[in-house]
């Protein structure tokens, strides 16, 4: 007897060739707690292709992500979304409004928690490596003091997902991304080494050949501008 074909997942194949949106209406439709997390992390994918963020997609993910837990309270894939839609979120907001609504604390309890469950989850020590730098980036000493976060933290959370995934753009491209932001002088040299990481992947994904792009056109960029302005302009990307 023949061997039957393999059905292709039609939500897979759209986030593969990058149309995150349409990925997202095919997973919401289907629903469930796993096609429901899908679909919150199309809309963030289309969020960081588009280089821009809108605050109604980052709304409905968020609630896309919250549906899911309401189904399966431990689901990992809806904890880790909900982090990264409200770590987005707080890209939005002023310093005092993130403390105020408390994403920065909810953010790293549920990407803890969902290493707590699966310590392998590449995507959870990124999001925490990229979370250390960003809270001494707008939190300063202080902010750091407060939330327990560190450059040894987010080193350590980067090194583990490096481990894991050697070969993953965009994982390399924000820990890099984070960095600049936060110092570049002072985290000069590890940014450049983070960048040829990620210059380094192999890139099969749309996504990943974006990160590709953003991280050989942000080495262009930190060649030729001030401190400040690379600061300014890492910032500003996703």
């Amino acid at each position: 007897m023949a061997a039957l074909p393999v059905m292709a997942d039609p939500a897979e194949e759209a986030f593969a060739a990058g149309r995150y949106l349409e990925a997202a209406s095919i997973a919401e439709q289907a629903g469930g707690a796993d096609n429901l997390a899908r679909a919150a992390r199309c809309l963030l994918a289309n969020e960081v292709a588009a280089g821009a963020l809108d605050e109604a997609v980052l709304r409905r993910a968020e609630k896309l992500a919250r549906v899911a837990l309401q189904e399966d309270a431990d689901h990992g894939e809806a904890r880790l979304q909900l982090a990264i839609a409200l770590s987005m979120r707080s890209r939005l907001m002023s310093t005092r409004e993130v403390l105020n609504a408390g994403y920065g604390k909810t953010g790293r309890e549920l990407a803890e928690g969902v290493l707590e469950d699966d310590p392998s989850n590449v995507y959870a020590h990124g999001f925490l490596a990229v979370w250390n730098v960003e809270v001494l980036h707008r939190g300063g000493s202080l902010g750091a003091a407060w939330f327990g976060a560190s450059l040894s933290s987010a080193r350590a959370h980067f090194e583990k997902a490096r481990q894991l995934d050697a070969d993953n753009a965009s994982l390399c491209w924000q820990y890099a991304r984070a960095l600049a932001a936060q110092d570049y002088r002072r985290n000069q040299d590890e940014i450049f080494e983070v960048l040829t990481c990620a210059l380094e992947a192999r890139a099969t994904s749309e996504m990943d050949k974006l990160m590709q792009a953003r991280a050989r056109e942000f080495w262009s960029f930190a060649r030729v501008h001030s401190g400040r302005q690379i600061e300014a302009r890492a910032a500003d990307l996703l």
